[in-house]
């Protein structure tokens, strides 16, 4: 099976300034991986990038083997956006946002199908919303709306699975859920990329952890060498103690 995603020397500009700057990332099949960072890092900016959403300046992305411009197999790519630009003000149910995640997998747009309507049952079901099918997405919790983003995202039936966020103002108790959620997925082969700016529960799931620094990859690997890394690095510039992490994920990524 071609590699779900493979970023080389990706650079990106936004307003006239560098975000990205020759940055590489991999993910394989039923690899989770953590992309960290404080604000302003970078991170969604190359998730952003790696679907298509930002252009690049150079480099190059492949999704599944294919280069990303002439990919068409986006039913194999489950994006979950932050929560705060996908759902604010939406008028839609539950079920309709969920069905959305189907289109994808449509040859041609017609009349949603059996097959259709079962993934989202299923979807549902699998982030605990099943009571909430009718109901307006802006009468949800945060938490429950994230579910709603991610629940989108299962129906489609996704290889790859690109999270942007998906703790960011949610509670431990859908934090936890997530994570169980997240586990099975990955257990069964999902390759996952997940940008956070903490770990909290997720982090024995995280297979390699990638920090990014100014627009560079600043470390890759696992999550137990991130807090040496950082130690050195600000050592070896400052001479400053390290941060410990914050509710703002400011300092050091844990």
């Amino acid at each position: 099976m071609n590699q779900p995603l493979a970023i080389r020397g990706a650079v990106v500009n936004l307003g006239g300034r560098p975000v990205l700057r020759q940055v590489d990332l991999d993910v394989s099949e039923g690899e989770f991986v953590a992309l960290l960072g404080t604000n302003g890092s970078g991170k969604s900016t190359l998730v952003r990038a790696a679907i298509g959403l930002v252009p690049l300046a150079a480099g190059t992305v492949e999704l599944f083997g294919v280069p990303l411009a002439k990919f068409s197999s986006w039913q194999r790519l489950g994006y979950v956006p932050q929560r705060s630009t996908a759902v604010s003000g939406v008028p839609s149910t539950v079920h309709e946002v969920v069905l959305s995640g189907r289109l994808s997998r449509r040859r041609f747009f017609g009349w949603r199908t059996a097959a259709d309507l079962d993934a989202v049952i299923e979807a549902v079901e699998r982030v605990g919303l099943s009571d909430r099918l009718r109901d307006s997405v802006t009468d949800l919790s945060g938490g429950q709306q994230q579910r709603v983003l991610i629940a989108r995202a299962l129906a489609a039936q996704s290889d790859l699975l690109v999270m942007d966020e998906p703790t960011a103002g949610v509670d431990h108790d859908n934090q936890e859920s997530l994570t169980e959620l997240l586990g099975g997925l990955v257990n069964a082969g999902t390759a996952v990329l997940l940008v956070t700016h903490e770990l909290g529960p997720l982090e024995p799931l995280i297979d390699r952890a990638i920090v990014l620094r100014g627009g560079v990859v600043a470390y890759s690997g696992p999550v137990s060498g991130i807090e040496a890394a950082e130690h050195a690095h600000v050592h070896a510039h400052t001479g400053q103690p390290v941060k410990s992490g914050g509710p703002t994920g400011e300092g050091i990524w844990r």
